[in-house]
């Protein structure tokens, strides 16, 4: 028997209900082969308003020790820090820095007899979004700076080894897929602002760098402003998108 061990963290508001109903489903897939063991920790801003904690050293310890996460909604609008931002981020950025957690996968699909906003969902829709996780703005998290209340900065810092494994993540991710639903062809789209920012023109240039270690995969690079619109127009032209975290 295979047995998994995965952390649950229901979080706030809506997140307990959500993850109720995922338990159930989880726990109705176990089998003689399959088995899984349940470890609830209870973090999120409920948590911070009656404890004052944020992500306890032992939550981390169990979640490092874990086959997987289960994480649900975390937050609450009102439960603030004195500057005005939510304890939120501070767990689930906490969380992916202590766990190198560097791939954010958003797979996207239309599946038959779902009806759809869009007017002629064409092929179909069948595509991968993958956000580098933890630079970009995320560097200066917890950092940045503020002057009263007239300036406050944050630094955008995209770093080569970075986007060199974000983006031969997304190559590996395209070899397992079955291509895009247009015509079943592998491809990366680099997603970036590369003629505005030079951070954004290095991600750019890194992600042909590793496309060249990939021929049997189709590579382009798309800017943002452009992509927002293509999704809408075309989105079976797609496989897997790979970007900065912001995007």
């Amino acid at each position: 028997m295979s047995t998994y061990n995965i952390v649950v963290l229901p979080g706030d508001g809506i997140g307990p209900e959500i993850m109720r109903a995922c338990l159930r489903v989880l726990r109705a897939t176990g089998s003689d082969l399959l088995r899984f063991d349940f470890v609830e920790h209870s973090i999120g801003a409920g948590h911070f308003a009656r404890t004052g904690e944020v992500l306890p050293e032992t939550v981390i310890g169990e979640c490092r020790k874990a086959d997987a996460i289960l994480l649900a909604a975390m937050g609450l609008p009102d439960v603030r820090r004195p500057d005005g931002t939510e304890v939120q981020p501070e767990i689930v950025v906490g969380l992916r820095k202590e766990l190198d957690l560097y791939a954010a996968i958003r797979p996207v699909k239309l599946f038959a007899g779902v009806r759809s906003c869009l007017r002629d969902v064409g092929r179909g829709i069948d595509f991968v979004v993958l956000r580098e996780n933890t630079e970009g703005l995320f560097s200066s998290f917890g950092g940045g700076a503020r002057v009263g209340d007239q300036v406050a900065a944050d630094t955008m810092m995209i770093t080569r080894a970075g986007s060199e494994r974000v983006i031969e993540f997304a190559f590996r991710l395209a070899a397992r897929r079955n291509g895009r639903p247009a015509d079943r062809r592998r491809r990366v789209t680099c997603v970036d602002k590369a003629n505005v920012f030079r951070s954004q023109a290095l991600f750019r240039k890194v992600f042909f760098e590793v496309a060249g270690r990939h021929p049997d995969i189709g590579a382009e690079a798309v800017h943002v402003d452009a992509m927002t619109l293509y999704m809408v127009q075309k989105p079976w032209d797609f496989d897997v998108l790979v970007m900065e975290n912001m995007f």
